[in-house]
């Protein structure tokens, strides 16, 4: 599969929140960087990850755009609430191999009504 239908699968997995189906997406040392947060390595951590923020807040991600150049996917998103961002996903041999994000953690939390840290 192009890089830029495994980003489909993914966002199709995503928005059902099926942690099964996402993980079957990634390369076991996969490496998943959402800049707001620190780096999460390896396929069991990023599932652990994806646990964690599935259970704190609903998230939609709605494509707007995705583009692919070689083994990179880039997906531009919004979600019903307004946030937008965008992913750099990296897909070797039909698995992400990376994944970078950027979005703003602070109007998430706001958006979430979920605590904002002190510091």
């Amino acid at each position: 599969m192009s890089p830029k239908e495994i980003v489909q699968k993914w966002v199709d997995a995503f928005n059902k929140i099926a942690i099964n189906d996402l993980m079957e997406l990634y390369d076991d040392d996969a490496i998943n960087h959402q800049v707001a947060n620190p780096i999460v390595e390896g396929k069991n951590a990023i599932q652990k990850m994806f646990e964690q923020e599935f259970a704190q807040a609903k998230m939609i991600c709605i494509i707007e755009n995705i583009f692919e150049d070689g083994e990179w996917a880039i997906l531009e998103w919004k979600d019903p609430l307004g946030l937008r961002g965008c992913g750099f996903f990296q897909v070797i041999n039909d698995k992400i191999k990376f994944q970078r994000g950027y979005w703003d953690k602070l109007s998430f939390l706001k958006l979430h009504g979920l605590p904002i840290p002190e510091n």
